[in-house]
């Protein structure tokens, strides 16, 4: 390797001795050719990101109300839950393949929680999982017979003495019906 020359200090020129520096024209703004070019540009929107945390602070609240959870802690919890999800959703996706299934059913889901959670866990998250979906089919049953109901435009008077039952979708209308079992779909 060449030894590298040595750089000599350069020699400073009075003030009076300088060139005048020459000024060069500014780069000017491009005007739009119309001006509804200008009221198209897109505004940039940050990219939303779907999180738990918001969930995770109404569970804590839950179960203790005095207590806070600093954002570190929250990213944590949130990357947990979204492990879980993801080895809960592989086991499903797998149980469903070995049964030659297309699509995945509660009964593969909860299979799923109890091979991937342990012991006291799985029983307590079939529990709530169970009691989740039996909330959600009888909303999802009241407003088919709230439907089915109003579709027919039955009157009152032509059933049995059966409960009242207040419809979700007209609060104001006292409705008694009745399902067959033909009527229930599988």
């Amino acid at each position: 390797m060449a030894p590298k020359a040595e750089k000599k200090p350069a020699e400073k020129k009075p003030a009076s001795e300088k060139a005048p520096a020459e000024k060069k024209p500014k780069a000017e703004k491009k005007i739009p050719k119309d001006a509804s070019a200008a009221d198209k540009k897109k505004k940039r929107h940050k990219k939303s990101v779907e999180t738990y945390k918001i969930y995770i602070f109404k569970v804590l609240k839950q179960v203790h109300p005095d207590i806070g959870i600093s954002s570190k802690a929250m990213g944590i919890m949130n990357s947990f839950i979204n492990d879980i999800f993801e080895k809960l959703a592989q086991e499903a996706s797998r149980l469903a393949r070995y049964n030659k299934k297309n699509t995945l059913s509660s009964r593969e889901i909860q299979t799923a929680v109890r091979l991937v959670l342990p012991g006291e866990l799985a029983k307590h998250a079939v529990s709530e999982g169970t009691k989740a979906v039996t909330k959600f089919t009888s909303v999802e049953f009241e407003f088919d017979a709230c439907q089915s109901f109003l579709a027919l435009n039955q009157c009152s008077n032509q059933h049995t003495n059966l409960p009242k039952s207040r419809c979700r979708m007209h609060p104001d209308e006292s409705i008694d019906f009745i399902v067959r079992e033909s009527d229930i779909v599988w």
